[in-house]
């Protein structure tokens, strides 16, 4: 009895899964840049990028770089906050 059930809870996962994972994938915002259209999350990512840079050059200006903590996570997780945040405030 308790085979046959997962036997039949598995059947219904094969045939539902891949349909729940690419639900997802239905309405991907995307922009136009120069006739091609790029995902808004590589947009908002590259702008990121360049923010951090901004961030960094500010913390050097004002010699505070020291103080924010190890630099290895400081700069990765400022892109992920930066990109993030793009994300919600223009395209949400």
């Amino acid at each position: 009895m308790i085979k046959r059930v997962a036997k039949r809870l598995g059947d219904a996962a094969l045939v539902l899964g891949p349909g729940l994972v690419c639900f997802g994938c239905g309405r991907a915002p995307s922009i136009d840049v120069i006739g091609s259209f790029f995902p808004v999350w590589m947009v908002c990512l590259a702008i990121a990028v360049v923010l951090t840079f901004g961030v960094r050059y500010l913390l050097l200006r004002y010699k505070i770089e020291q103080e924010v903590g190890p630099l290895a996570l400081f700069y990765p997780s400022s892109v992920v906050l930066l990109t993030c945040l793009l994300w919600l405030t223009f395209f949400r």
